[in-house]
């Protein structure tokens, strides 16, 4: 892992090199990025400042992974420093373009036979969700990731834990799996309201129904965006559905397929296939919702009575995106089996 990081620094800073010196694919700053404007935390990026500054981090950034790969004792900036790069690169440099592209593809397999979006088809998918600015935050988050799990494998490491799993000698597993389930219920239910209350201000648009805004202002966006509306209640179904699933992560439905559901009923649900989406939503809304605190700090809109139901249901989402983070944590817990690395045991039990 470190020798991947490491690796994944070294290329990104040399990629910083090039386009200091003219190199062409700059992904940042409205002048090669149109869609940076006022989205972007670098969105007056050039060439020329911000890529020596690609470069020198990139390089820190290899030398760094390199380091906490040879030291056995703990260093709390060492760890302080991977876990500040790996919170950067996954959710606070990416914007809300990464969940766009994430969500439109369902979307427009879905509307394609019934021709919507009329003007968009899923060729035009490419180069409107996922150019190449868009490709490189989604870029950027798995060299965040990379930089969680060298942050967690040297913090293990130096800890004495099992670098698998994370226990130790000491862990009592029956204590531990019992205050995942405390804990992650009570996320669980966060990671829900959440998105339940953003769809609820979805619905209501595309009924035409003012909530949160007004009439008049509902009215014009329909007549100037065709199918906005449309589009903003399918995403918020998406979520709901999302929301649902989410109880999954502390009830037996979750843990074993039920009845209902045809060839798999009965049979266990594999930890990876709820943790994986799970995970996966919860750094995308996280740095979608980041963006809209950033602009809202910046100034960029207002809340007011007229118009809080556009724009205080995303504020919400690094709080959703949290708590579900921590609804897939304490259900890995629970979850997990005996470690290949220590050969410690677990107590596996379901939930009744």
């Amino acid at each position: 892992m470190y020798r991947i990081t490491a690796a994944f620094s070294l290329l990104y800073g040399l990629a910083g090199l090039f386009w200091t010196f003219g190199g062409a694919g700059f992904p940042f700053g409205v002048e090669h990025d149109p869609g940076a404007r006022w989205a972007s935390l670098l969105e007056n990026a050039r060439p020329g400042t911000t890529g020596p500054a690609i470069a020198v981090v990139g390089l820190f950034g290899a030398v760094l992974a390199i380091v906490m790969k040879r030291i056995d004792d703990a260093h709390r900036m060492l760890a302080t420093t991977a876990w500040t790069l790996a919170f950067t690169l996954t959710v606070v440099i990416p914007d809300y373009r990464p969940l766009l592209a994430v969500v439109r593809a369902p979307m427009l397999l879905a509307g394609a036979p019934f021709g919507w979006p009329e003007d968009v088809g899923l060729s035009d998918y490419p180069r409107l969700f996922l150019p190449w600015p868009v490709a490189n935050q989604l870029l950027l988050m798995l060299g965040g990731l990379l930089w969680a799990a060298t942050a967690l494998a040297y913090q293990r490491r130096v800890r004495g834990a099992c670098g698998g799993c994370g226990r130790t000698a000491s862990t009592s597993e029956e204590e531990t799996r019992a205050a995942a389930l405390r804990w992650g219920r009570r996320a669980v239910a966060v990671a829900v309201a959440v998105p339940v209350f953003y769809a609820l201000t979805r619905w209501a648009f595309a009924l035409g129904i003012p909530l949160g805004v007004s009439r008049e202002g509902l009215q014009k966006e329909a007549r100037e965006s065709p199918g906005i509306w449309l589009a903003g209640a399918m995403l918020a179904t998406m979520g709901a559905g999302g929301a649902v699933l989410t109880l999954g992560l502390v009830q037996r439905w979750g843990e074993v397929y039920p009845r209902w559901i045809p060839f798999l009923r009965g049979k266990p649900v594999r930890p990876r296939t709820a943790i994986v989406p799970a995970s996966l939503v919860a750094i995308l809304v996280t740095s979608a919702g980041l963006m809209y605190l950033r602009l809202l700090i910046l100034g960029q809109f207002e809340i007011e009575a007229q118009t809080w139901g556009l724009y205080v249901p995303e504020l919400f989402w690094p709080l959703w995106g949290a708590a579900l983070g921590g609804a897939a944590l304490a259900y890995h817990v629970r979850r997990r089996g005996p470690c290949p690395h220590c050969e410690r045991p677990a107590l596996i039990r379901t939930i009744r």
